[in-house]
C-alpha cells in the first residue's frame, strides 16, 4: 500500500503544533481561536442539529441517573 503524501504532511504539521504547545490541548485550542480571530477570512458556524425535545429530555434524564448511581 502506498503512502499518501498529503496525509503525511498533515500529520507532520499536527505533530509540530502539538510539540510547540507541549501537547497541551487547551494551549493548542487557544492558539487556534487566536488564529481564527486574526484571520481575514470569513468564518461560519455549522447549524446545530434539530433535536426532538422529548429525546433531549430523555437523554438528560439518563445522564442524570448515571451521575446519581453509586
Amino acid at each position: 500500500m502506498s503512502r499518501d503524501t498529503i496525509i503525511d504532511e498533515v500529520r507532520t504539521i499536527r505533530e509540530t503544533i502539538a510539540r510547540e504547545h507541549d501537547y497541551d490541548i487547551a494551549a493548542i485550542f487557544q492558539m487556534l481561536v487566536q488564529a481564527e480571530r486574526e484571520s481575514q477570512r470569513e468564518h461560519a458556524s455549522p447549524v446545530p442539529p434539530k433535536v426532538d425535545p422529548a429525546t433531549a429530555a430523555a437523554q438528560l434524564s439518563v445522564a442524570d441517573n448515571r451521575r446519581r448511581s453509586p
